[in-house]
């Protein structure tokens, strides 16, 4: 019996949950992913967060945000990837509505100013924010509630 070649294993780009993304996890340390290469740059901002890139299939499309060390916020404004239902940046919130039907909703940040669209899982979120110049979702973020949301509807740490 012949068996047929299996497909190489890839990294997956095209999903982002509230896990993270890739080998991005959530509450992963920044000291360990930078030892292990996976930092391109970092900057550090204010109230105990770094921004950084990450480095290869990620490079580009994900931004990360730490505090104090540990993975809080995968963002993107790209496609793929994807939330593991299918939503991603591009879409309408009709598009997430669709989606993600009572599991989800509109939200607006505290001043009145912005409108995004919440997806909790756990203490976690799936949050898609508005783009500037045309209707939709502009970017895609997840992470712990008490950094992601909180951040949306409270202006961020800085």
């Amino acid at each position: 019996m012949v068996v047929g070649a299996q497909p190489p294993v890839t990294t997956d780009t095209g999903v982002l949950s509230v896990r993270g993304a890739g080998p991005y996890r959530i509450g992963a340390g920044l000291d360990r992913l930078t030892a292990a290469g996976m930092i391109d740059w970092s900057v550090a901002t204010c109230d105990g967060v770094v921004r950084a890139g990450a480095t290869g299939a990620w490079a580009g499309v994900i931004l990360l945000a730490f505090r104090h060390g540990r993975l809080v916020e995968v963002t993107t404004a790209t496609v793929p990837p994807y939330s593991p239902a299918g939503a991603g940046v591009g879409m309408t919130f009709a598009d997430l509505e669709t989606i993600y039907g009572p599991r989800g909703g509109l939200i607006s940040n505290d001043a009145g100013t912005a409108t995004a669209y919440l997806v909790r899982v756990g203490a976690r979120v799936e949050l898609f924010t508005g783009h500037p110049i045309r209707s939709g979702v502009g970017a895609f973020q997840v992470g712990p509630a008490s950094f992601v949301e909180r951040g949306f509807r409270q202006g961020g740490t800085c």
